[in-house]
This record gives C-alpha cells, sequence and structure tokens, in this order.
C-alpha cells in the first residue's frame, strides 16, 4: 500500500476503525481527521492514531493521497466541492456510505470521476462513534468497492479500485468490487429488507396485542432472534430508505407478492407446495457461511441448560469472570420453544463467546445454539 497521509472527513466507528487498522498496519502513515466534536479528534491523538487535527476543508489537504468521507450518506455528497481545490495531482476520495447511487450521481455532476471510488465496509456495531472504534472490527468482513461507471474500463479508475482494495487488504477486510447499482440492489435485498421486515413484525405485534400485553410477555426465543435489528437508530434507517428508495421499493414488492404466495398456499392446504417452500429456505439459509461479517451486525449469543435454584446464576458468572471473559447481557429465557436453554447470554465478541462456551463445557454445563 503506497498511501502514506491519508484523510478522514468524519471519525466515528468505521472512520475510526479505518485509521486503527491502518495505524496497525503501518504506525508511520500520516493520518489527518475532521469532525465536529474536537474532543473526540483529542482523544484519537491522544490514542496516537490521529497525527493532525483539521479545523476544517483547507491547505492540509493538499498533502493527502486519500481523502475518507465518513459522515452520514447524506452529508457526504455535500464535501466533495468543498475537498475539490484541495485535492492534489494523483489523490482521490472515497467514502464508507451503506448506499452509493447518490453520492456516485454527485461524482459525475461535478465531474470527479477520474479522483473517486466508492467503498462500503460491510460490518458495524451497536455502539457508535470513535470510543467504540476498533483496529479489528473490518477484519473478514466485505468491503465493498464501487467504482465509476464513466470510465470503468480506463487505467485510472483499474488504479483507484485497486489501491483502495490495497487499503481492504491492509486492515484485514475481504474487497470486492460491484457496481454502484449491483451494490445497492444487493443491501437492498440482503440488508435493508430484512430491517424493514423486522420493524413492521414488532409493529404488528404490537398493534395485535390483547390489552394485559400476553404477545409481549411471550415474545422470547426466536421472535426476538429474528426481530433483533428493529432496535438500530430510527433516523439511520429512515435517510437509508430516503438513499436506496428505488432499490428497496423493488424488493419490497418483490417480498409482498410471495407473502400473498404462501397466504394463498395455507389458504388452499397445498401441503407440497409449503413444504417446498420451507424446505428451500432450510437449504439456502444452511449455504450460507459464516465466515465473513455481513451488514447486518452479528448477535454471539447461546444458552446454556440450567436447573432454577439459589446461586446459579452467580456461579457461571463467576466462572466467566474468573477468565476474563465480559459479558453483554444475561437473563432468563422464559420462551423456548426452539430448544433453547433456560440462561441466555449475549456478548460483545465472537471470541468471548467462544471462549465461554469452552469454559462452560468443560464445568459440565448443557449448551444449546
Amino acid at each position: 500500500m503506497k498511501e502514506q497521509t491519508i484523510a478522514f472527513i468524519g471519525l466515528g466507528l468505521i472512520g475510526g476503525s479505518i485509521a486503527r487498522g491502518l495505524k496497525r498496519f503501518n504506525p508511520d502513515i500520516t493520518i489527518m481527521a475532521y469532525m465536529r466534536t474536537r474532543s473526540k479528534l483529542e482523544q484519537a491523538q491522544k490514542d496516537g492514531i490521529v497525527d493532525v487535527i483539521l479545523d476544517g476543508i483547507g491547505e492540509p489537504l493538499r498533502d493527502c493521497d486519500v481523502i475518507f468521507l465518513c459522515t452520514p450518506v447524506e452529508y457526504n455528497a455535500q464535501y466533495l466541492s468543498a475537498i475539490r481545490p484541495y485535492l492534489k495531482e494523483g489523490a482521490f476520495i472515497t467514502d464508507v456510505g451503506s448506499t452509493k447511487t447518490s453520492i456516485h450521481q454527485e461524482v459525475i455532476r461535478q465531474g470527479l470521476e477520474d479522483c473517486f471510488v466508492g467503498g462500503h465496509p460491510m460490518a458495524g456495531s451497536e455502539k457508535t462513534g470513535y470510543e467504540n472504534s476498533t483496529d479489528h472490527l473490518l477484519e473478514n468482513a466485505f468491503y465493498i468497492i464501487t467504482p465509476t461507471t464513466l470510465s470503468s474500463s480506463s487505467e485510472r479508475t483499474q488504479e483507484l479500485s485497486q489501491r483502495l482494495r490495497d487499503i481492504a487488504n491492509a486492515i484485514g477486510a475481504i474487497p470486492m468490487v460491484l457496481d454502484y447499482k449491483e451494490h445497492d440492489k444487493v443491501v437492498a435485498a440482503i440488508s435493508h429488507l430484512p430491517h424493514i421486515v423486522a420493524s413492521s413484525l414488532v409493529n404488528l405485534v404490537k398493534d395485535s396485542d390483547n390489552a394485559a400485553g400476553t404477545m409481549k410477555q411471550v415474545a422470547a426465543g426466536g421472535f426476538k432472534d429474528i426481530t433483533r435489528i428493529a432496535s438500530s437508530s430510527p433516523e439511520m434507517w429512515e435517510q437509508i430508505c430516503m438513499t436506496n428508495r428505488e432499490p428497496i421499493i423493488q424488493i419490497l414488492e418483490q417480498y409482498i407478492a410471495s407473502l400473498f404466495q404462501v397466504l394463498e398456499q395455507i389458504k388452499s392446504s397445498s401441503q407440497p407446495a409449503l413444504h417446498q417452500f420451507f424446505e428451500t429456505s432450510r437449504d439456502y439459509r444452511n449455504s450460507i457461511t459464516d465466515r465473513a461479517k455481513g451488514p447486518i451486525i452479528p448477535d454471539y449469543t447461546f444458552s446454556v441448560d440450567i436447573v432454577d435454584e439459589p446461586g446459579a446464576i452467580s456461579t457461571l458468572s463467576v466462572i466467566l469472570a474468573a477468565k476474563g471473559i465480559s459479558i453483554k447481557n444475561i437473563g432468563i429465557n422464559n420462551n423456548r420453544e426452539q430448544g433453547e436453554g433456560a440462561l441466555r447470554i449475549t456478548f460483545y465478541e465472537k471470541e468471548a463467546m467462544e471462549s465461554a462456551k469452552k469454559q462452560l463445557l468443560k464445568y459440565h454445563y448443557e449448551l444449546c445454539p
């Protein structure tokens, strides 16, 4: 990777994690950063991540080889015209937005296609902000690279794509090149639609519940698993729906049509069709790899079959604490229709979850997925 000076406009969870990963890869890289919350930049400087704190968009950017736009999607495009006068020859701009069409259209409008390549690191966390960034957040996560299309066959476009690919490799991510319109279609199906479905299912249960709140009381196990992502930021998902409107509409209409099809199969008691429906979904679901991170934040959870007796939870907690394993959440699983254990434990990271499993198995606890 030849980049020596890199600027970040916005240094939140993703920007901060990329910066940390790059510093781990090469401590000699110079990192500049600008954001409105200066105290976080000062902390990043104390951490040895940011070398130069920027007061705004200005002359220092002339020294940069790459400029990352890491602000919310609707703001990234606004920075393009401000950055343009300070872009040195050979340098390029990239972004980390989860939708690409809007910024690519702005790049085309401003004639910046020879100095821009889009990017989408497909990882995240329930926590936000620089303070929660890590140097390994993007390890084994797909890093989608979206070149400009007007000059997609040009040497310059290929060069920029390779340079961003090198950055992705440096931080341990898995680079994948996609047309930006194809990217938005893909994420509409595997990220945006699931959030809409989860939120609509939660609202359906809320609106269908009785006065005693019985549905809410027993909503655990499988229901909480498939609707977990409904706890995401309403502001963020409002923006995503607006910036990826057409692909979401298209996939949502397909989904609604598929629901009507299942409805008709149930109404007509079509057992073979229903069996095929569940069999096909099961087989395809089981073929999806667990090796790479996707756009939806993973849930590092398993359950333990324990007897409800005084001190049972405390004993288990002490066993994990003795090995320095941090627990994110722990609680009784009252609805165990899916064959889960009585105690459900959630961890912040996969490594902590796997360590906990090994430790509890030594003490002959029975674990459930």
